[in-house]
């Protein structure tokens, strides 16, 4: 069941709020928590019946060595349980993720022929793995963490960020969970979470697969083996990048804005990652909880930046590769993890060179910004090549495209155009620039798209910031916002309630066309 599905939107989520709601007014607190944890395993048990028992297997183990970590708070006995714990919980995402993945390479490199069925990857697996993991790591340090079984099952699979995130940390749930007001009506939370919702849901319908078919087609073509322009694979490029952005963007409002109807709120997760003005404030923006959840416990147990700095570039490196291969069993991922890597080492080096002869690091002015900007956008887009295609041969067949080894081409149609600017065509093409008929990318329709988005991306507030008088999700980001009294922030006005309204009828209008969230994948 998807959230940009008519069976969700009109009645699996009035039913969950209706009865959530109806319990909580009369007191009964506790029925409305298991109310919610019996609608998530039911939302979670829709795409695949049999992963109902795989998940809950997965609740009950991790529940029950909590508590045992719990009695053997940071003894050696309990060091070996929690060892036992994550081996456990690696052990499962690595039979589903990673075993026919090792099992084709192990036949690559020793010419073997071992088969293994393919297996298919149970949905959110990486995502309630590693909630479990932060759970048993954060037990083992503190005893202090109580948790009843009800909650954490709620923990889990809160079916707004079971699929696809935020990586939530116990410690932000468990308080809310625990809270009289759980299931008690309050107007503004429905109001904020259904426009939170909405936006998200636009973003998603409209935005993410409105530009999904641009990149598709370029990324067809080079998987079947054919020479792309320049101008061609850079739009691919460009489309996947915004095609991806609006498709994840989309769906952590959504799942903000669904935990918010609930009164529950979820961390920040999503924060304009293209207007970084370097890679590692990319990555403070991009998959917010997941980047915490890299440096909090692989990053810093590996050391951090504790020891030397070829230790430090080491620990990024190797935090940077595995979080690639998190994202999916392939050689693809890999490469893209460690290109970011190798991003963030360059841009530390570059920083201390910077403050070694004196730079201020914090100030720079509006040009310098903007090209930094710009540099860290494009490095960031080559980077998704990697993550996109589906194996080594269709990115280099992109990247050859974009680095110009086909060819530098216009599309024909924009002769015309550029002839109605004192003849500025038939000059370009004078001086050698060529004009023809591009197959995957020929229209004026794919830029204006792509131009427009870009705009959008680098010059719009987020919904963060628009919905910034509400607090609409827990800030982890702790970077600077809009001001509240910016005429772009949100607020319960006629006006602002007919522009979402709009938004939502467009957006529902617009939900048979719409397809799977991206980040279902991984």
């Amino acid at each position: 069941m998807l959230f940009n599905s008519y069976e969700f939107v009109f009645l699996f989520l009035p039913i969950v709020l209706l009865l959530f709601y109806t319990t909580g007014s009369k007191g009964y607190n506790r029925i409305s928590i298991l109310w919610l944890v019996a609608a998530s395993l039911f939302f979670y048990a829709w795409w695949k019946p049999i992963y109902f028992w795989l998940i809950s297997a997965s609740i009950l183990f991790n529940f029950s060595t909590g508590v045992g970590l719990r009695n053997l708070y940071q003894s050696s006995k309990g060091y070996l349980l929690l060892v036992a714990g994550i081996g456990f919980n690696v052990s499962l995402l690595g039979f589903f993720k990673y075993a026919n993945f090792f099992v084709d390479n192990v036949n690559v490199i020793t010419g073997s022929t071992y088969h293994l069925e393919t297996i298919i990857l149970p949905l959110a697996i990486s995502f309630f793995t590693f909630q479990q993991i932060t759970y048993l790591v954060d037990v083992f340090k503190d005893n202090s963490t109580k948790c009843n079984f009800l909650n954490y099952c709620l923990f889990i699979t809160f079916f707004p960020q079971l699929i696809a995130g935020p990586i939530v940390y116990h410690k932000e749930m468990l308080p809310q969970f625990a809270k009289n007001l759980m299931g008690k009506i309050n107007h503004e939370h429905l109001a904020v979470g259904l426009t939170i919702f909405f936006i998200g849901l636009f973003k998603k319908v409209v935005f993410a697969d409105g530009i999904e078919i641009y990149a598709t087609t370029v990324f067809d073509a080079a998987k079947q083996g054919a020479t792309l322009s320049f101008f061609e694979a850079w739009g691919g490029a460009f489309a996947y990048t915004f095609q991806l952005y609006f498709d994840f963007s989309g769906y952590s409002d959504m799942a903000i804005g669904l935990a918010r109807m609930f009164g529950l709120y979820l961390p920040l997760n999503f924060h304009s990652p293209y207007k970084a003005v370097n890679i590692i404030e990319f990555w403070k923006r991009w998959h917010i909880t997941l980047s915490r959840f890299l440096r909090d416990y692989l990053y810093i147990p590996l050391g951090g930046n504790r020891k030397t700095k070829f230790r430090r570039y080491l620990n990024l490196m190797i935090t940077m590769i595995l979080g690639g291969l998190w994202h999916g069993a392939g050689w693809t991922f890999v490469i893209w993890g460690a290109l970011h890597g190798f991003y963030i080492v360059i841009n530390h080096v570059w920083r201390s060179i910077r403050s070694a002869i004196g730079h201020d690091l914090d100030r720079s002015n509006w040009l310098g910004r903007k090209l930094s900007q710009f540099i860290t956008f494009l490095a960031v887009v080559v980077a998704w090549v990697f993550f996109r295609a589906e194996n080594l041969e269709e990115s280099i067949a992109i990247l050859k495209g974009m680095a110009g080894m086909n060819g530098f081409f216009l599309p024909e149609i924009y002769m015309v155009y550029l002839n109605k600017i004192a003849g500025a065509g038939d000059f370009l093409a004078n001086l050698g620039l060529q004009f023809m008929h591009l197959e995957y990318f020929d229209t004026k329709k794919e830029t204006v798209s792509l131009f427009s988005l870009l705009l959008i991306i680098w010059y719009a507030p987020n919904t963060y910031q628009f919905m910034l008088r509400y607090q609409p999700a827990l800030d982890i980001y702790k970077g600077k916002m809009l001001s509240g009294k910016s005429i772009f922030v949100f607020s319960f006005t006629v006006g602002w309630a007919f522009i979402i309204a709009t938004i939502a009828v467009y957006s529902l209008i617009n939900v048979s066309k719409a397809g799977a969230f991206l980040y279902f994948n991984f």
